[in-house]
């Protein structure tokens, strides 16, 4: 959901390019700021999570939202492919590919756009799905973003609300809607990207039953409704489509920032205290940026019986969503 500007892309890849590259930097490192490769620690917590996801359930599917530029070994178009990294994840999310990078219902810059389908091509070329979510509510806007994507052989949502608290009347019938049985990222056709409903549904029975009269072959939601978690029965509600296909369900989880509305906060917590805490994000009051290479905070994460991504996976979600992929941008 973070936004970011054409400006810090071009910057970040700059500052990038000025530090060597290392393969396997240890993920403990903590003390010396100067010897953490930002990106490839990013690179090797994807990796891990992937890993110790898929040793549960090999199905299990796991798609980074947005820093693209991490499938390039060198974080440049010129880059060969970080393999090692694309052959983690199934998918990428990218926000903003078409509309919404610098203002909601606005058309993303070519330079921008060209950007981020770079790397995206790269990514699909080595095959990984890429799922776009533009922000407009234009219908014109709206077939626009689902025509451009469909050519680039994209499966792309068009959020009418930054906030993604609402499923869009429009279109109707769904872009590429179909009655296929999905139980594979690749056969997914069309998805709604919705993390807010308790903004707009009055309990999650009312959200589920909403959801179950769609025909969205794979939905991105949130593991809790309101702080509570969903029930085993409105999971399995979830992933039948109206028109009697199924879908796949993909739990959103943030892995660059920590967010104080999450059941492991703690009251003592602040800034600097755990020491993975780096600082706030001036954007989304009570989200903070993390030092993700702290081992602390990846046992948060996953690895354990009780670490977020277990509960995830104990649940019936068929997949994980990762928000804030792009925190390297904060450290270099």
């Amino acid at each position: 959901m973070k936004k970011y500007l054409l400006a810090t892309i071009f910057v970040s890849t700059i500052l990038f390019a000025c530090n060597k590259e290392t393969d396997e930097p240890d993920n403990n490192t903590t003390s010396d700021s100067s010897e953490i490769n930002y990106r490839q620690e990013m690179r090797n917590f994807v990796k891990n999570i992937s890993e110790y996801a898929k040793n549960i359930n090999s199905a299990f599917v796991i798609i980074p939202q947005n820093g693209v530029e991490l499938v390039s070994t060198n974080g440049e178009h010129s880059g060969s492919p970080a393999l090692d990294y694309i052959n983690a994840i199934d998918g990428i999310g990218q926000e903003d590919l078409f509309y919404g990078y610098n203002n909601d219902n606005e058309q993303t810059p070519a330079e921008a756009n060209q950007w981020l389908s770079g790397f995206l091509d790269m990514a699909k070329n080595n095959g990984v799905k890429i799922l776009v979510t533009d922000y407009c509510f234009t219908h014109s806007y709206v077939d626009d973003s689902y025509q451009k994507n469909n050519q680039k052989g994209y499966i792309s949502f068009a959020a009418n609300h930054r906030e993604l608290d609402t499923i869009p009347l429009y279109p109707s019938p769904l872009f590429n809607e179909n009655t296929n049985i999905v139980t594979s990222l690749d056969s997914a056709k069309n998805f709604l990207y919705l993390l807010a409903p308790d903004n707009y549904f009055s309990n999650s029975q009312d959200f589920v039953n909403a959801v179950k009269n769609t025909n969205y072959d794979l939905i991105i939601m949130d593991y809790f409704f309101n702080g509570q978690e969903y029930t085993d029965n409105q999971i399995a509600e979830l992933k039948q489509k109206a028109n009697g296909g199924k879908r796949m369900i993909i739990s959103y989880m943030s892995i660059g920032e920590a967010e104080e509305y999450r059941y492991y906060w703690q009251q003592t917590w602040t800034v600097g205290n755990p020491g993975f805490i780096y600082k706030e994000n001036p954007e989304w009051q009570g989200n903070y940026v993390v030092k993700y290479w702290d081992k602390q905070w990846q046992d948060i994460i996953f690895g354990n019986d009780s670490s977020y991504l277990k509960k995830i996976i104990d649940k019936g979600f068929d997949g994980v969503y990762l928000d804030i992929i792009d925190a390297y941008e904060s450290f270099e």
